[in-house]
């Protein structure tokens, strides 16, 4: 087994990408997604996010695995937050920066970290081999260019387990929301299974955004017009300019997207007659749809839910998708059928003073989260079984 480090993925190229990862349909692993990612100068010079993909070959040269890495200088746009300890760092006068991480950026989303047409769904027991040889390298590359860590995130858990036994590797949990298909016919099977209460509640929620006048759309990406995409783009930055900050990404990453990838992109708008008012924006493969990016022009009671979650479960169930991943963090997913799942990641912190005081951490945190997770799962809205 040989491996090459690529610093875009125009160096790999289309052709030998697409030969390594085969028929997977995941999203985040397809040429088109990395490419408008550097194309449209969302990573690369000045963003802070400079990547840096492991091609790992047989030895006749034929392509085996590719994993997504990327230097970092700062940790926006993670999810997995580490800034206490960049800061400790700083107070103890060392470099916590730059730093490599093993993930999809800006896309807090379970799924594959090393995409290949041996393992297209990841779950091949005798590839998952892979991980724990592939961090190997990348610990191999910090320490020749005396890098403080990488950070393999939102790892599925049964690669995380591989990693159990490595005592050298810090392993982080937290807690998300996720919605799951058990066999519902259509909204309203889904909902019956829901508690009275709870049934009625929703119910109102959506005729609250129906009785404000508002109407729901979803279009596929290869059906949008540079019009639509530029009134998701202003709803994507509105959202951030909420918070006085800007967007990572750049219209032209959208653009491209839709262009490249028009087959597996949803957005969902909201229109009050004529005039579209919110917009969300979705990935989706066979199996799971991935919500991700959502802004409004105008706040109405509920739209969010109605936008973000419900017209995504309308649209897992019309397409037999099993699965709803909607983004991180939320309680208010809960009321909606979205139940609590672990998400995991792995760390490597070269400096053994740090690693130890990281792990104790991550240790007690763990704890936290496990209590949490048991506490959320008594908050579901279904029924309770008999």
């Amino acid at each position: 087994m040989k491996a090459q480090w690529f610093s875009s993925v125009d160096q790999i190229g289309e052709a030998k990408w697409q030969e390594t990862i085969g028929d997977t349909r995941y999203p985040f692993a397809q040429f088109a997604f990395h490419q408008a990612l550097e194309q449209s100068k969302s990573i690369g010079d000045g963003t802070g996010w400079y990547p840096e993909y492991l091609l790992v070959m047989d030895d006749d040269d034929s392509p085996l695995a590719i994993a997504p890495t990327y230097l970092k200088t700062h940790s926006q746009g993670e999810f997995v937050f580490d800034w206490s300890w960049a800061d400790a760092y700083q107070r103890y006068g060392m470099r916590y920066f730059p730093k490599r991480i093993w993930a999809i950026p800006f896309s807090p989303v379970t799924g594959l970290r090393i995409f290949s047409h041996l393992d297209p769904k990841g779950d091949d027991v005798q590839f998952s081999h892979l991980y724990p040889a592939l961090a190997e390298l990348m610990t191999q590359a910090n320490q020749e260019r005396d890098f403080s860590s990488w950070h393999l995130l939102f790892t599925k858990p049964e690669h995380a387990d591989l990693f159990a036994s490595n005592k050298d590797l810090v392993q982080r949990i937290s807690c998300q929301f996720h919605w799951f298909n058990r066999g519902y016919k259509d909204m309203e099977d889904y909902l019956s299974h829901f508690s009275s209460r709870k049934r009625k509640t929703a119910r109102k929620e959506r005729e609250k955004v129906a009785q404000a006048g508002i109407q729901l759309t979803r279009t596929l990406g290869r059906d949008l017009t540079p019009a639509d995409i530029d009134f998701f783009y202003l709803c994507y930055q509105s959202t951030y300019a909420k918070r006085g900050q800007q967007g990572y990404l750049t219209r032209e990453f959208f653009g491209q997207l839709a262009q490249d990838m028009g087959e597996q992109i949803l957005l969902v708008r909201a229109f009050r007659g004529d005039e579209a008012i919110a917009a969300s924006w979705c990935f989706f493969d066979d199996h799971s749809l991935y919500g991700r990016y959502w802004g409004c022009m105008e706040e109405v009671d509920c739209l969010h839910f109605e936008a973000c979650y419900y017209q995504g479960i309308e649209f897992c169930l019309e397409k037999g998708l099993q699965h709803f991943d909607p983004g991180t963090q939320g309680e208010h997913k809960i009321a909606r059928g979205f139940e609590p799942v672990f998400s995991h990641s792995i760390h490597y912190i070269a400096h053994e003073g740090f690693r130890d005081a990281i792990g104790n951490f991550c240790e007690e945190e763990a704890q936290a989260v496990r209590e949490y997770h048991q506490d959320t799962q008594e908050m579901l809205p279904f029924k309770q079984e008999t």
